[in-house]
């Protein structure tokens, strides 16, 4: 987990009816660049690049041997060592390396084709996308940037949370924030965006998908959208502009029940939540329900956080790493909700979202009402590089309480209801919620 750029997946068959099959996700060929040649600098650039170590905290540490900190432990990798099959870095790969690099420079055929910049950039990635991890990502300085901003709640774009489906390399819109141009497009949870722009996006990383999307405030982008039940690709303009968007949204009905929804666990929602909570257990509210659903993850302190608001004394969740070390991340209790609990859950509740529900779920102390959870049970920590790029890598797998790993099989509700889609687009009926109100009357009476 970590931020809202978590992806996720859902097994479907998009190749039905009269649409044109998505095929299963293919190899892309790398991006080009601008107008500027490699040059004799190539190597020099991908040698200062294995030398950008990574920092944690204030400490740097630079010098022929890379080091980098992630939980604790140091992993050295050592350039210009001997070549075994050991070392990524080697004599031999440098060679290979300045073999490729002097083959393109004589044969290929579009000299401005030819970047330096690029073609590093195409290693860094082409690293990280071999361990075939979806979640493991390398952030160049613009993503980095991009990324960093979307965590503070502020960007240009649609309005809309993004999540990767791994089964066909595209993009579904995991939730749409009220009062955006998504919503005032047309757009809905659950269409999968087929192109962008009317260029193809299949196969490509979900932060370049984001990237594609986002632009220019006042600037239009064209989405080619699939959505189930439609006899064809639909085509919706929406125009770009500044979003700012709130991570929670809280009301208090007329029967004194309370409302909080948490769309996703970024920096500003520990804030935004403890508002919410306080002004909902000030107007003594009988009974709350918190909806979860469409909540692609986030920051894992930051979810520890709001559930030590809301918890019994004990585990909230707890990591196992690689080494079989194992992090606990436990609350005292004294913040417990004693009022009944509805929590709302579906597909696209993931990650974060997941430790939240799973939690609650162990300790009994809220009922589940939805549809299975997606089933991310992974964490990931993203590693700032020296250079402004950065690495979110996939670190540890997590836990609930009562030891459950839900990764690829997520979590069942307590009462199962499915969404009535036609009903909530057509006149605004959410039954889920309702089901939510009349569990949490039987609660309250």
């Amino acid at each position: 987990m970590n931020q809202n750029e978590d992806n996720n997946y859902h097994d479907q068959n998009y190749g039905q009816g009269p649409y044109p099959p998505i095929q299963p996700q293919q190899p892309m060929p790398p991006a080009g660049g601008p107008d500027r040649k490699g040059g004799g600098n190539f190597l020099l650039g991908l040698m200062a690049g294995i030398l950008i170590t990574a920092m944690v905290g204030s400490c740097a540490y630079i010098g022929v041997r890379v080091y980098l900190l992630a939980t604790g432990k140091a992993a050295r990798i050592t350039a210009g060592s001997d070549s075994t099959s050991d070392n990524l870095v080697s004599e031999e790969t440098i060679k290979k390396l300045e073999a490729l690099e002097e083959v393109i420079e004589e044969y290929y055929y579009k000299e401005e084709d030819i970047n330096t910049e690029t073609m590093m950039e195409g290693l860094y990635s082409g690293l990280v996308d071999s361990l075939g991890d979806p979640y493991s990502v390398y952030y160049n300085e613009e993503e980095w940037q991009d990324l960093m901003e979307s965590t503070e709640g502020i960007y240009y774009g649609i309005g809309a949370y993004l999540s990767l489906d791994l089964a066909t390399g595209l993009a579904r819109i995991a939730g749409v924030i009220p009062g955006t141009p998504a919503e005032e497009a047309g757009l809905r949870e659950n269409d999968i965006i087929y192109m962008v722009d009317d260029e193809q996006i299949q196969g490509l990383e979900l932060t370049e998908i984001v990237s594609k999307v986002k632009g220019e405030e006042g600037t239009k982008v064209h989405l080619t959208i699939y959505r189930e039940g439609e006899s064809d690709y639909l085509e919706i303009d929406v125009t770009r502009k500044k979003i700012e968007s709130p991570t929670v949204n809280y009301e208090i009905y007329d029967n004194g029940v309370g409302y909080i929804q948490i769309r996703e666990f970024d920096e500003v929602t520990t804030d935004q939540f403890t508002e919410a909570l306080a002004v909902i257990k000030g107007s003594k509210a009988k009974g709350l329900i918190l909806d979860l659903r469409g909540n692609p993850g986030g920051s894992l302190p930051v979810v520890v956080d709001i559930a030590r608001a809301i918890l019994p004394k004990g585990l909230i969740v707890y990591t196992e790493d690689k080494y079989g070390e194992r992090e606990e991340y436990s609350c005292d209790g004294k913040n417990e909700l004693k009022i009944p609990l509805v929590v709302l859950v579906n597909g696209n509740s993931a990650s974060a979202s997941e430790i939240l529900a799973g939690a609650i779920k162990d300790y009994g102390t809220g009922t589940l009402i939805g549809t299975t959870t997606f089933g991310k049970g992974i964490v990931q920590r993203v590693l700032p590089l020296t250079d402004g790029t950065a690495l979110k890598l996939t670190v540890s797998s997590y836990f609930t309480p009562k030891g459950n790993n839900i990764h690829g099989t997520g979590i069942e509700p307590d009462i199962v209801c499915e969404l009535d889609g036609e009903r909530y687009y057509e006149d605004g009926v959410d039954n889920q919620l309702e089901r939510a109100k009349e569990e949490i009357e039987k609660m309250i009476k």
